[in-house]
């Protein structure tokens, strides 16, 4: 018996607004594609997409229907596939923002988030291309003299805040905590949002609490405002564990989106 309301696609769609800062999860993280299309036929705009820490097919697709004004990934890709083509193609002709970024310190604005504190410190970009572009970055002398070196450089990194993070999962309990696996990327992502809803192959009767290793491997209910149960919701996409992409449909889809009149073409049958 489930101890939670579920909610439909839609409600989940109408929670994401205009200009809103999406949390986007890595194409082996639990991809969202049929929240993605419903978002498309929604007609959203202006979003900010914050990548952990890269996006495939559902960046490209958000891209290429005119729902991004600014992205902050370490990659955009269709992977074996070559490059994102509407991704590149705005980029080229300035449709959008990109914050070019590295996985280190993509996970460390959202931990500062998850620790309530403003920024945090990395060290490895210093000095390269990425560092010099990103004005919202800031390099300082270390202020801890117990290291011992003295004018030692860090860079300071922005905490960020998502208005919202959606990912696909292969299943919750019916306390509504969230199988992850080993993708705590998504733990990191949702606590750094101020709402997560999550779509699932199936709710499970049993509790993830009960036991030692599922609860090792889930999402709490407390980070997590709805579920939704989604048959196939990550398809092109893979869901590890489950089942794997369909790499025939993201060849098509890689090919069809080097143009505009071929990507239109695409969703015109993919949001049927």
């Amino acid at each position: 018996m489930k101890s939670f309301d579920e909610l439909s696609l839609k409600e989940i769609v109408d929670e994401v607004q205009d200009g809103f800062i999406l949390g986007i999860p890595a194409d082996y993280s639990g991809v969202p594609m049929k929240f993605t299309k419903e978002l498309i036929k929604k007609g959203v705009k202006n979003l900010k997409l914050y990548c952990l820490p890269l996006t495939t097919i559902q960046g490209d697709m958000l891209i290429g229907s005119g729902c991004v004004s600014e992205i902050e990934a370490a990659a955009v890709t269709l992977g074996e596939f070559g490059m994102a083509p509407r991704f590149s193609e705005a980029v080229e002709n300035g449709k959008i923002l990109i914050k070019d970024s590295t996985c280190p310190a993509l996970h460390a604005q959202l931990q500062a988030t998850e620790k309530s504190v403003p920024f945090m410190p990395l060290r490895g970009v210093i000095g390269s291309d990425i560092q010099k572009h990103r004005k919202d970055w800031h390099v300082i002398e270390n202020p801890m003299r117990s290291s011992g070196v003295r004018e030692e450089p860090v860079l300071l990194l922005p905490a960020v805040q998502l208005d919202i993070l959606v990912f696909h999962a292969p299943c919750s309990d019916r306390n509504g905590n969230i199988q992850i696996g080993r993708r705590r990327e998504l733990a990191t992502l949702a606590h750094a949002s101020k709402k997560v809803f999550v779509t699932v192959e199936k709710v499970l009767d049993i509790d993830f609490f009960e036991d030692e290793l599922s609860a090792a491997t889930c999402l709490p209910a407390l980070y997590v405002n709805g579920i939704s149960i989604v048959k196939n919701g990550a398809w092109p996409c893979a869901l590890p564990g489950v089942y794997s992409s369909d790499n025939e449909e993201i060849k098509k889809y890689s090919l069809a989106a080097k143009t505009k009149e071929g990507f239109g073409e695409y969703m015109r049958y993919c949001l049927k």
